[in-house]
């Protein structure tokens, strides 16, 4: 199978590291669990400004080489890798990211996947620049074939919940709990579910 797996919040636990750059940088105090929307400004009660700089910071590749992994995400892609699946990290950040999010995949063993950015939250500046690779508009992603997706962001979600020939899993998350799922997806978990899921595929 060709599998899409999402970066944030799916290979790694990014929130949890936002919650504390947000109580850092503008001392705003919201717990993990809290988070009960994916658009952060309105998670953390931040201004334009704030939030701009708030993910100008998160993008940086020291901060993100300092997230953690999602509990059993890596040990999952390496095992449904060597089942033959092909997998491939279809993400939101930036292209400007693409370096430092690089780095994170080499750092836990991933270096090999596919890395694609993808305009999923219509904010994203599509011409090439500083040598980053292109993001894709949605019009091209539409043109990829997948079999399976692992996404949490309900706006990516809503994209993937067009296709017919793709089962969408839904990772639980604080802010995706009141999500409506189409016919298309189930929700899971943790990494095991979704290996069980997968392997029932």
């Amino acid at each position: 199978m060709r599998i899409y797996v999402d970066f944030d919040d799916v290979l790694c636990e990014t929130a949890r590291h936002l919650t504390g750059l947000a109580r850092d940088m503008f001392g705003r105090q919201v717990a993990y669990e809290a988070i009960s929307a994916f658009d952060l400004r309105q998670a953390f009660s931040l201004s334009e400004a704030e939030i701009d700089e708030l993910m100008e910071h998160a993008h940086r590749t020291d901060f993100l080489a300092g997230i953690m992994p999602v509990p059993g995400g890596v040990e999952a892609v390496d095992s449904m890798t060597a089942k033959g699946h092909d997998l491939v990290v279809v993400t939101g950040r930036p292209a400007s990211s693409h370096a430092g999010s690089k780095a994170w995949l080499r750092q836990h063993g991933l270096g090999w996947l596919d890395l694609v950015h993808v305009d999923k939250y219509g904010r994203a500046d599509l011409k090439t620049q500083d040598g980053s690779p292109r993001t894709l508009g949605l019009w091209e992603f539409d043109a990829m074939d997948f079999d399976l997706a692992i996404e949490d962001s309900p706006a990516a979600l809503d994209i993937l919940a067009k296709r017919k020939d793709c089962s969408v899993i839904v990772f639980d998350r604080p802010w995706n709990k009141a999500y409506r799922h189409a016919l298309n997806m189930r929700r899971a978990f943790s990494w095991q579910e979704i290996m069980e899921m997968v392997d029932g595929v």
